[in-house]
């Protein structure tokens, strides 16, 4: 019988031919380290480079935007036209880093849309004039995007996976989830289109499918094409978990290599493992509050469409259940993003068995153990607002690209206060 290491030890080769060492992944993280070109720099490889130096089998970077007026944060890394000789250095330095103990490395390319805060646009753009119902003043309502713009866009995630292939990296991640643009186009609260990207399931996943076929039709045939895209919405008329599998099953057909599950989106922020107060909001199902991964109970669904690898992230604790869903739920790759902000090397002490649990820093009950100290820095944050609980993660990743630990006893109200700060002078100081 194999143990829970065997498995999570286990080699897994791509449908591109891409082999991923073992079955543990360092899902994307905005890391946000971009000066005010939004270009690469040292911060990137030095972060890259940590995580890259132990086990785990697959990274993913955080956001690389295609649109510098669509920025999901100020510090974003974004490649647009041509890039400086610098630029390409840099990225691939950031590639080479994540590399240089076996690790495969893949770009994840975003689009805001809609959810993009005022601070970088007060127009943003969407498949739709449909704005955000959050009543925080932080996104304006967007404009409809013409034709042309959605063309633009589709090309310009052929341009960024040249650049990706170019400068070193395995393979790129189309973000089709959390609420950003390409999710914006499947949902049909967000897309309201009267054209072909609009409509029924095959006019909303046009948007996605077109840059699949465009990707594939540019890189080399050993290059990995991913798409991050949500099991579901978790809103009443929005992308569901039925229509997720059948998207899934057109992109197999067009040559994806692996999919990773998500879900929710800002209004609706189930990636996060918060239920927000929304009208159209669907209740969280009983067999998801007992299982330790959020997006698990979809798996089974994709399986009957799709034979491709399976990637999940998102609530994964314990060496065992992750075990299991290598093992008995059809998953192939598990993701683990926040864990990695808080040691460098948490795949290396679950493959050898140093650890069979990773602590939560949200609960208290686990930090009353001696983990942490007597009480959590970040528990409060989550009470205050789940999204302010992401500034203390941020503040985590910055120490780690300045080459310093971790510190776990940091408030929650310091890095709040010192990443919101630093968010708004970042957004002032952007070079567009």
């Amino acid at each position: 019988m194999r143990s829970d290491i065997d498995i999570l030890s286990e080699s897994l080769t791509l449908p591109c031919g891409l082999t991923l060492k073992n079955r543990i992944s360092k899902a994307a993280l905005c890391d946000g380290l971009a000066g005010s070109d939004n270009h690469p720099n040292e911060k990137h490889a030095a972060l890259y480079g940590r995580w890259g130096e132990g086990e785990v089998g697959l990274l993913f970077t955080g956001n690389v935007l295609l649109d510098r007026w669509h920025l999901e944060r100020p510090g974003n890394i974004a490649i647009v036209g041509k890039q400086s000789n610098r630029s390409l250095a840099m990225l691939a330095d950031m590639a080479a880093a994540s590399k240089q103990n076996g690790a495969a490395i893949m770009m994840q390319l975003n689009h805001a849309g809609r959810q993009t805060q005022k601070i970088i646009n007060k127009n943003p753009k969407g498949p739709s004039d449909v704005g955000l119902k959050m009543g925080n003043g932080r996104f304006g309502k967007p404009t409809a995007m013409s034709r042309e713009e959605i063309i633009e866009i589709i090309e310009g995630h052929v341009h960024a996976a040249r650049v990706a292939q170019d400068t070193g990296f395995d393979g790129i991640q189309i973000h089709m989830a959390h609420g950003y643009l390409g999710s914006q186009f499947l949902s049909g609260l967000s897309n309201t289109r009267d054209d072909e990207y609009g409509g029924d399931l095959a006019g909303r996943s046009k948007y996605l499918l077109d840059i699949v076929r465009r990707v594939r039709e540019e890189v080399d045939s050993g290059f990995a094409v991913t798409v991050k895209l949500n099991s579901s919405d978790f809103q009443k008329g929005g992308f569901s978990g039925e229509e997720s599998a059948v998207v899934a099953r057109w992109l197999q057909d067009a040559g994806v290599d692996l999919i990773e599950l998500s879900g929710g989106n800002y209004e609706q922020p189930r990636m996060i493992n918060f239920d927000r107060k929304d009208p159209k909001a669907e209740k969280k199902r009983e067999s998801t509050r007992r299982r330790e991964a959020y997006f698990l109970e979809f798996v089974p669904m994709m399986r009957e469409n799709v034979s491709i690898p399976i990637m999940v992230t998102g609530g994964f604790r314990t060496v065992d259940a992750m075990a299991r869903a290598v093992d008995e739920d059809g998953v192939d790759i598990v993701g683990l993003g926040r864990p990695f902000c808080i040691d460098t090397r948490v795949a290396d002490r679950i493959l050898s068995g140093e650890i069979t649990e990773i602590p939560d820093l949200t609960e208290d009950t686990r930090v009353g153990r001696g983990l942490l100290g007597p009480t959590s820095p970040i528990s409060f944050l989550r009470d205050l607002n789940a999204w302010s609980e992401l500034f203390w993660y941020y503040a985590q990743m910055d120490r780690l690209a300045e080459l310093q630990e971790p510190d776990l006893e940091m408030s929650g109200f310091k890095a709040l206060m010192m990443v919101d700060k630093a968010e708004a002078k970042a957004a002032k100081a952007l070079v567009r």
